[in-house]
């Protein structure tokens, strides 16, 4: 051998003994052949423990398959290149190793062995199932929160989504990733929550906004929306990170106190001149005329009594129309003919309503049929095969009647809440020969009683 080839392998040797990976070469049966000093040191067999045993002393029982695969890719002239896999250490205990595989050849090129390089990666596997943990973690609590999450690029492209959000919208990554969350926006909002969206993400400042989007059943909800930027050690934005929170419910229910609270102040404002009206229609100086006069005033009471002591649950049609109507009194309830099956309300659909019949039956008691001799009032309801509510109060025989010079607050309860609130078609006939009220929607019927 020349000297130019002995320093060769004198520089291979240092090599393979400085090496911080484990090299090996095995026979084709799994037969140890050589063993340098980082095998040692990362098994902890020494070289005179493994030279001549087998390579199966390093693979756990339910990993041997493995070796025989990587004999026999090495008897075709296979390499096998980075295969992280667990081998065990003289102690027992596991370690994880990223093995590259390659035949050894004679002269003649036939397969006599194999080398094998072990790299010892135990460490960098700790940390990346430390990060899968943590993965693991974020992505449980984000996908099991009320809200709707996200987070977006500095500027203000969407990049992520929890599994509310496509829950709720039935949508894609692919189809809201960037700015594809603007097609679930209601439309009427959309340029205003742009807008001051874009307005904040340029100045860097935390959003807060409220307004509807639409499910995967079309229909939209209330969110309140707030979004705060995420920074690094420099102050420099990275990410933003927001929530969609439903407020629906929330809404509608500042929505029904406020109705009430205008309904509670219109009907104070009312109730002298049913009062007056009542005391007409019962005559002075009949003896039982304080009977029928008290009478009258706790049917009244009990109108207004029906949803508080059913505490916003549903309200069967029938209960609801009596309670409204009970404040006419005997006499003039008698004048009142009523129509319809039986049904319950939501209560949401039962308060507009109520509101509005009630409303009827005091302009009629006050100005209408039922503030004369003569005459009457025809309320009748129905419900169609599409579970939408019609209902006409009719009124005849009593004063000419006029349409008002100017709309007021009974207006609106008769007509604009119901079709703001109930989206119902309302119309309002002042016909001479008397009133004509005609409400039509969906959605008001909770359940057939039946059914």
């Amino acid at each position: 051998m020349g000297a130019r080839a002995l320093l060769a392998e004198a520089h291979l040797s240092a090599i393979i003994q400085s090496s911080d990976d484990a090299i090996i070469s095995k026979r084709l049966d799994g037969t140890v052949i050589s063993w340098n000093p980082a095998a040692t040191r990362i098994f902890g067999w020494s070289e005179d423990e493994m030279v001549g045993q087998s390579i199966r002393k390093l693979i756990p029982a339910d990993r041997q398959a493995e070796e025989d695969e990587i004999l026999a890719r090495i008897g075709r002239g296979e390499r096998v290149r980075s295969f992280e896999t667990i081998r065990q250490r003289k102690d027992g205990s596991p370690l994880y190793v990223s093995l590259t595989v390659s035949p050894i050849l004679d002269p003649d090129g036939t397969i006599i062995g194999a080398s094998k390089i072990a790299r010892d990666v135990t460490e960098r596997h700790a940390v990346q199932a430390a990060r899968d943990e943590s993965e693991l973690k974020f992505r449980m609590l984000a996908d099991n929160i009320s809200q709707l999450a996200w987070i977006a690029a500095p500027d203000g492209g969407l990049i992520w989504y929890n599994r509310r959000w496509y829950d709720f919208t039935g949508t894609t990554f692919d189809q809201m990733k960037g700015w594809g969350w603007v097609t679930v926006h209601h439309p009427d909002h959309l340029s205003r929550v742009r807008e001051h969206y874009d307005t904040c993400i340029a100045t860097g400042t935390e959003w807060e906004d409220t307004f509807p989007l639409r499910g995967k059943d079309g229909q939209f909800r209330w969110f309140l929306s707030r979004s705060k930027p995420i920074k690094d050690a420099a102050g420099h934005i990275v990410n933003w990170f927001g929530t969609n929170t439903d407020v629906t419910e929330l809404l509608e229910k500042e929505e029904q106190i406020r109705v009430l609270l205008m309904e509670v102040n219109h009907r104070s404002k009312n109730l002298l001149s049913v009062v007056q009206a009542l005391a007409r229609r019962s005559g002075s100086g009949d003896t039982a005329f304080l009977e029928r006069f008290e009478n009258r005033l706790a049917s009244m009471s009990a109108n207004q009594d029906l949803l508080v002591r059913r505490g916003w649950a549903t309200i069967p049609m029938r209960e609801l129309v009596e309670a409204q109507l009970a404040i006419l009194g005997n006499e003039s309830r008698g004048l009142a003919k009523t129509c319809g099956p039986d049904f319950d309300l939501s209560p949401r659909s039962a308060e507009i309503i109520g509101m509005a019949l009630h409303e009827l039956a005091t302009n009629a008691l006050k100005y209408g049929a039922l503030s004369k001799t003569g005459g009457e009032v025809w309320l009748s309801w129905e419900t169609t095969a599409a579970d939408r509510l019609r209902i006409e109060w009719r009124e005849t025989g009593g004063p000419v009647v006029r349409a008002p010079e100017a709309s007021g607050f009974g207006t609106t309860l008769i007509r604009h809440i119901p079709a703001r609130s109930l989206k119902a078609d309302v119309t309002l006939d002042y016909a001479p020969t008397g009133l004509v009220w005609r409400l039509e929607c969906e959605g008001a019927i909770a359940r057939s009683l039946s059914s």
